[in-house]
C-alpha cells in the first residue's frame, strides 16, 4: 500500500508544482515579456504592477513549498 500512497504523494506535488510555475509565469514572465516587446497592453511599469507581480510569485513560492512539505509525507 506504500508504493500507491508515494505515487498519489508524488501526484499531488507534481500538480501543485505545476501551478506553481504558471502562476510565476502568469504574474511575473509574461508582464516582463510584454513590456519588452513593446506590447499595447503591457502594464505600466508602476508600484501597482510590481505589487501584483509580487503578490503573483508569492502565491508560486507558496505553492511550491506546499508541493516540497508534500514530498516529505513519502513513506520508505
Amino acid at each position: 500500500m506504500s508504493q500507491v500512497h508515494n505515487e498519489q504523494t508524488k501526484l499531488l506535488a507534481t500538480g501543485l508544482n505545476n501551478v506553481a510555475v504558471a502562476c510565476i509565469v502568469i504574474g511575473v514572465v509574461t508582464p516582463i515579456s510584454a513590456m519588452s516587446f513593446g506590447v499595447a497592453s503591457a502594464p505600466p511599469l508602476s508600484f501597482r504592477a510590481g505589487a501584483f507581480a509580487v503578490i503573483w510569485l508569492m502565491a508560486g513560492g507558496c505553492l511550491h513549498w506546499c508541493a516540497r512539505h508534500a514530498l516529505r509525507r513519502l513513506k520508505p
